[in-house]
């Protein structure tokens, strides 16, 4: 474990509420710089890890996280979630954070995390105060685990699934699986017979089955139709439920009214989506869900460029 020092106080770690198709209003916690991550996945909305990496560290405080997340409480969230720009569990501290965070509020705590690593003992140990953890599983074979996340060298698959299975053992909240599924990848028959296998193998309480519903890293990275997953879903697990967003829920007026704002930005040059964050004093995460609701009922379109993506509004 690696301490780094970084000027922490200048930094939002709390975002939101922002909606959430599976969390209600969900006030997001943010503590992994940018796209820092065990994975690289082909269909990841923040566009290509820059650094892949298993070593945990602690970035910042919790202490610095605990003060704003108090300044943001009168907001009364239905989730306060560990996410943010990278893999969480990447945070040596995050066992920490959600201990601090039970001792000023009963809002339930959540966490997204890949579950790359829940092979180590530390880290599920660091989660095990958590209401709910929604990890993912995006194949049923090493061949697959490797094309689709992109993993660290560390990882294997056997590794990450055994994690899995392992954390479903220990821990006594709520375990929520997420299946992102691509066009031709994942849907064949051998694939989704795999994947329901090692589903039946780490038992969770749910299952939500996702798609590519907005720009991804990699455009191979086809979305599977909403019948196609309607089919694959009876067939992985009793009761799974498809999350997929293809439609936008996002009717807030405050959110209506800053996807205008977003929207008015994209009319008048393209953005990526450090621009819209910086433009409009946005954290980046509150801007890519923007930019995936104007995305879903097309409103903007994605350009690549230089590695980067950018979005324009359709006039």
């Amino acid at each position: 474990m690696a301490t780094r020092t970084t000027n922490s106080n200048k930094r939002e770690y709390i975002y939101g509420p922002v909606p959430s198709r599976r969390l209600g209003r969900s006030l997001g916690v943010d503590f992994v710089p940018f796209k820092t991550c065990t994975y690289d996945c082909i269909y990841c909305q923040l566009g290509r890890t820059t650094n892949k990496t298993t070593q945990r560290e602690a970035w910042i405080p919790p202490e610095i996280v605990i003060t704003q997340l108090k300044s943001k409480l009168y907001t009364k969230p239905d989730y306060i979630t560990l996410s943010g720009s990278g893999e969480p569990t990447l945070f040596s501290q995050v066992g920490e954070v959600i201990c601090k965070i039970k001792e000023i509020t009963d809002i339930p705590i959540a966490v997204l995390t890949n579950g790359s690593l829940l092979w180590l003992p530390e880290v599920r140990n660091s989660l095990m105060s958590a209401d709910l953890v929604l990890p993912s599983l995006d194949a049923g074979s090493d061949q697959l685990f490797r094309y689709v996340n992109r993993p660290h060298q560390d990882i294997s698959f056997n590794r990450m699934l055994e994690g899995l299975v392992e954390f479903r053992d220990e821990y006594i909240g709520k375990f929520w699986l997420e299946v992102f599924l691509l066009s031709g990848v994942t849907t064949v028959e051998a694939q989704i017979n795999m994947l329901a296998h090692c589903i039946k193998l780490i038992c969770p309480d749910k299952v939500q089955i996702n798609t590519v519903t907005r720009p991804a890293a990699e455009d191979f990275a086809i979305s599977v139709s909403a019948n196609q997953l309607k089919v694959i879903a009876s067939q992985l697990y009793e009761n799974a439920e498809i999350i997929a967003d293809y439609q936008g829920v996002n009717k807030q007026q405050d959110f209506s009214t800053c996807c205008e704002d977003v929207l008015t930005l994209l009319k008048r040059r393209p953005c990526c989506i450090e621009d819209i964050a910086a433009g409009l004093g946005l954290h980046r995460n509150e801007a890519v869900k923007y930019v995936e609701e104007l995305s879903s009922v097309g409103r903007i379109e994605a350009k690549p460029q230089n590695q980067q993506l950018y979005y324009q509004a359709v006039i």
